[in-house]
């Protein structure tokens, strides 16, 4: 072999395959740098620690800044490295009894982010001894001796009390039928603060179905933590907001909400645009979702006919007909960055209830 040839090619090639394989278990040995999130005070952990999250009723506005603050934060450890180990020591378990694609895999996410493991049943009707006739409390009561947290989405109303009632670690509230989605509340909050700066003052427009919509019910709830909102309700007649929560925001000094039929006269005075699908699933009939689909359809030229410079566009997706694709590319539309807000909120939530904050 000449003398040429092995200098130049054999011995250098050997020495980079060495130098990697080092290399290589070098930072395999490593360990990497443990992260700490230290934001809260003493008596905030201890508010914090153990705490379902079943209503937004419970929320308050100290919370929400709180939370906002550990969500900034789960921002910054995403955006620097990915993951983290603040809850490599815990197990959330999910369970679902209805059909999730957001919410679920949000929740998950944002746990797996945390450095945590998860325990998945996806649907859980006909998935687990549900389908034998096992109840919720039943349930929850092994669940919850293999986890340290449990997420659960249930069709019916008031389940996640129920659930929490015999639990001895934190439940957050998936939603829970026509009732409340309280994590999607906050997500929803979090997004438009980061997206108007603040919530404060602003004029909130909630659209479609605000009957049986779980999201609006919980976000019109939660905007009375604010002060100077205005809420404008858009619907068909047969799917106005109920009147509970009518009667609840209306009770807040600073807080307005009104009702409306049509969404071209409100636009021009909207911060923020929160539209919502037409909930076929929850209609007695086939005819009556017939009635009102399609009812309110946001496109690129409504927007630039009547909307407010600097709108944000939200919805809590899926999405059927109600905005259009063309509306996607524009700088409005801020419903995608939505579901990260949802990961980063919903992150700040698992480190609150665990004491990792």
């Amino acid at each position: 072999m000449p003398r040429t040839f092995l200098f130049n090619y054999i011995i250098p090639t050997a020495l980079g395959f060495v130098g990697g394989a080092l290399a290589v278990h070098y930072f395999a040995q490593t360990p990497k740098k443990r992260i700490t999130v230290d934001i809260l005070s003493a008596a905030s952990k201890q508010k914090w620690k153990g705490r379902s999250i079943l209503s937004v009723k419970d929320i308050s506005r100290e919370d929400l800044d709180e939370l906002f603050e550990v969500a900034d934060q789960m921002d910054e450890i995403v955006q620097k490295q990915g993951t983290c180990d603040l809850c490599s020591d815990s197990v959330l378990t999910a369970i679902f009894y209805e059909p999730s694609t957001r919410t679920r895999c949000s929740f998950e996410a944002a746990f797996q982010r945390l450095g945590g493991k998860v325990v998945s049943i996806a649907d859980a009707r006909s998935q687990s001894s549900v389908k034998k006739g096992e109840t919720i409390e039943d349930t929850i009561r092994c669940l919850q001796t293999y986890s340290d947290v449990i997420a659960m989405r249930h069709p019916q109303k008031g389940s996640a009390k129920q659930a929490a009632s015999v639990a001895d670690v934190p439940i957050l509230n998936g939603g829970d039928g026509p009732g409340e989605h309280p994590t999607q509340a906050l997500l929803d909050c979090y997004t438009i603060y980061r997206h108007c700066g603040e919530v404060d003052g602003k004029t909130i427009t909630l659209v479609g179905d605000l009957k049986y919509g779980r999201t609006v019910h919980s976000l019109a709830v939660l905007l009375t933590r604010f002060k100077d909102v205005t809420i404008n309700c858009v619907s068909p007649p047969s799917l106005a907001m109920p009147d509970e929560f009518l009667e609840f925001v209306g009770k807040f000094p600073g807080i307005t909400i009104k009702e409306y039929t049509t969404l071209d006269t409100v636009l021009p005075s909207s911060d923020v645009v929160y539209m919502t699908r037409i909930q076929k699933e929850r209609f007695p009939n086939v005819e009556d979702y017939e009635k009102v689909n399609g009812y309110f359809i946001l496109c690129k030229k409504t927007i630039d006919d009547h909307g407010k410079k600097g709108m944000k566009i939200m919805h809590p997706l899926p999405r059927v007909n109600e905005i259009a694709t063309d509306v996607d590319d524009l700088e409005e539309a801020v419903y995608f960055d939505e579901m990260r807000c949802g990961m980063l909120i919903r992150m700040a939530l698992f480190c609150c209830v665990l004491g990792k904050c």
